[in-house]
């Protein structure tokens, strides 16, 4: 017999110490918690936990080792009128698990009611249900250093474990798909060419496939459907056994780290895979479900949802913001993880009802010595009422900046009256960050994501193509700004391909060399298509993954190519706003630290800026007076730069600025031209021709 001592009530979870496990377990609602320990044949052992404190039931069992699989069974009141949902029928799983194994099997008994009579269900749902897992938390990190990449330097990679690894022809076919895989010397040394700081890894947290989606021959990819987040994902191990997917993420960040990459995580807190009332009783439902969920406060069976999910967690209660905190701790101190995307992030904000930035939540956030240094990127909206608040993130937040995609996209497809929105958002955003006391850092710039249209995809359809995910083409977005150019889809049209190719260039230059932090969409720098589906997250599949043996070279070379002109000149990456005032010159008259100029060289006048049919525009960027990139922060020369884009459909002449701005220019990026271009002397005064749809950068020496 197994003895059981009372243990500790902390840490929550299960601790491997050396000589056996303690089990903590929070619950206000239950009257006795079981332990259920299952051997490798399945079998059960069940032991009461002897201990509550502060409402976390709590027992020590010495022996047991790690990759021991257990659960638990809540056992307390059933009354979903009042929002409580025990049932120790239904077997559960921890919510501070640091491993999984296995799946969810959907089968009747995870539900805690029988679909036609609504009554409860008190079959017992163990066999059809994942277990945790204790995991041995030590681990040899040798001299693993986090890059910490200032944000400035930063140029961030969005990418889906399996999508980039999975077709990859230098990845062994056993690491495809894996944590191993991403560290594998192949994927490193593409993500080192491309000069990428930084990974931003779709959601890697245990999540459900979704019943809904299976029954389809579907699976959920994307990931979004978590329910457990403390542990990686079990399906992208290439080694699960005794919890060793947690050993294969960690040596995943160690490598990283000595390329110099910095590990971000997708993280959704705003929801997880129970669902509504008419969802599985996996975790917390069983567990404590008034704690961990929002609920209609006239009718507690209903779940209020802020996600478009059917839940929402309750970040008004202490053991909710324990568990997220907890979490958002552990990724750092003991996976190592640098930083983290904050899935429907408004949803944390919720209070009562209205988004409020001085929500809990932040204030835990902001004053927690852990995760408040490492980098914090909020999508800034969700699906309720007001929870569109890009820009309304408080100190600390940097926020993927949906208006810089929108205005973006618009200004290259031809969209009149934009040059004026188009001109903030390349110069980092100030009337949306400026007030709050942020800097051009703030703004995660970005023109397309896992939600969307590829980039390829952007420039060659007008339409979504959803009918493989089974929903009828009602799912997904319909207003993508995208634009065809003239045929949807594949074609052989030289004309068409040409100017697609154009585009794609000058989405990847204007994000690169924009002010604040520049994000690229995974597989978009070799000209990935998923065929017009702008919702691939049902499709894990050759749809949805890279095809490495499909990949536009030219365009690769180009994007390596602008991300260096990045990186070596620090006018492209301010660490503060624009500010429009003279900066002193060795000689000459003063010259603004940015310029805005008409094509023909004059300065911009507020009849130019509100011109509706405006679809060209020149900025000079002074390279004198730029704050240091170093941590000194002293003046430095770079040079001058001078910016001209022309979205309309015909060649435009731009006249070179005066020699106040500089008296020979070189040029260094064309758009128009399929490869890198020579460095063609251009003098001040003289004009250049950029071509229909183009941008053309000049460089100077100070």
């Amino acid at each position: 017999m197994t003895q059981v001592w009372p243990g500790t009530a902390y840490p929550l979870g299960a601790t491997y110490d050396g000589t056996g496990t303690n089990f903590a377990l929070f619950s206000e609602v239950a009257d006795k918690v079981e332990l259920c320990l299952f051997d490798d044949a399945g079998r059960e052992t069940r032991h009461t936990l002897p201990e509550m404190d502060a409402f976390v039931w709590h027992g020590f069992l010495p022996g047991i080792q790690p990759g021991q699989r257990y659960g638990f069974r809540v056992h307390g009141p059933y009354d979903p009128a009042q929002g409580l949902r025990c049932n120790p029928n239904k077997l559960l799983l921890d919510p501070y698990a640091k491993a999984v194994d296995g799946g969810v099997t959907w089968h009747p008994s995870v539900f805690g009611y029988h679909f036609k009579s609504g009554k409860r269900n008190d079959q017992d749902s163990a066999k059809y249900m994942p277990k945790s897992v204790v995991v041995n938390p030590y681990f040899d990190w040798g001299v693993d250093r986090p890059p910490r990449t200032p944000y400035h330097k930063t140029v961030i990679y969005e990418a889906h474990v399996k999508g980039l690894t999975m077709t990859h022809p230098r990845v062994p076919e056993e690491l495809r798909g894996t944590y191993a895989g991403i560290a594998h010397p192949a994927i490193i040394e593409h993500l080192t060419d491309l000069g990428v700081t930084a990974i931003e890894l779709m959601p890697v947290h245990q999540f459900v496939q979704d019943d809904t989606l299976q029954q389809k021959g579907l699976r959920n990819y994307w990931g979004y459907n978590t329910i457990g987040f403390f542990a990686p994902h079990n399906e992208y191990a290439s080694n699960t056994s005794n919890g060793m997917h947690v050993a294969e993420f960690k040596g995943m960040v160690r490598t990283l780290h000595e390329a110099g990459i910095e590990v971000i995580l997708d993280v959704v807190y705003n929801h997880t895979a129970e669902g509504n009332h008419l969802g599985p009783t996996l975790s917390f439902k069983g567990i404590d479900n008034r704690a961990y969920y929002r609920l209609v406060e006239d009718d507690k069976q209903y779940y209020m949802d802020y996600t478009g999910t059917g839940n929402s967690l309750n970040v008004r209660t202490p053991h909710s913001l324990q568990l997220i905190m907890d979490s958002l701790r552990y990724w750092v101190t003991e996976m190592h993880v640098d930083g983290f995307r904050f899935d429907l992030a408004s949803t944390l904000a919720r209070e009562l009802h209205d988004v409020d930035k001085l929500a809990a939540f932040f204030d835990l956030v902001h004053q927690d010595p852990v995760v408040s240094q490492v980098k914090l990127i909020a999508e800034p909206w969700d699906v309720g009422e007001g929870g569109y608040q890009v820009g309304n993130f408080p100190a600390l937040w940097t926020e993927w900046n949906g208006k810089y995609r929108d205005t973006v996209r618009d200004f290259w497809r031809g969209e009149g009256g934009t040059v004026g929105e188009f001109a903030s958002r390349i110069t980092g955003s100030s009337d949306l960050y400026q007030h709050s006391g942020r800097r051009p850092v703030a703004s995660i710039n970005f023109v397309t994501a896992h939600d969307g249209f590829t980039l390829n995809d952007l420039v060659s359809y007008n339409e979504k193509h959803n009918e493989a995910n089974g929903e009828d083409g009602n799912d997904g977005e319909s207003h993508n700004r995208s634009w065809n150019h003239g045929v949807e889809g594949e074609t052989d049209d030289p004309e068409v391909l040409t100017l697609r190719a154009r585009q794609r260039r000058n989405f990847i230059a204007t994000l690169m060399l924009s002010q604040g932090v520049p994000m690229l969409l995974h597989g978009d720098e070799l000209g990935r298509t998923q065929q017009g589906n702008n919702n691939g997250y049902c499709q894990d599949s050759p749809l949805t993954w890279i095809d490495w043996d499909d990949v536009d070279e030219g365009l690769l070379e180009f994007t390596r190519a602008v991300t260096m002109l990045r990186h070596d000149h620090p006018t492209f990456r301010r660490r503060r706003f624009f500010h429009g005032r003279p900066v002193r010159r060795p000689e000459g008259a003063p010259v603004p630290d940015i310029a805005w100029l008409t094509p023909s060289g004059d300065q911009m006048t507020e009849d130019d800026w509100d011109a509706s049919f405006a679809k060209s525009i020149a900025m000079y960027l002074n390279g004198l007076g730029i704050r240091s990139t170093d941590e000194r922060g002293e003046d430095v020369v770079d040079n001058h730069f001078y910016l001209a884009f022309n979205a309309h459909h015909e060649p435009i002449e731009f006249t070179v600025p005066p020699a106040d701005y500089a008296t020979t220019w070189s040029v260094v990026l064309d758009t128009a031209e399929m490869n890198r271009v020579e460095p063609i002397e251009v003098k001040h005064g003289e004009t250049i021709t950029v071509a229909a749809r183009a941008m053309v950068v000049l460089s100077a020496a100070p």
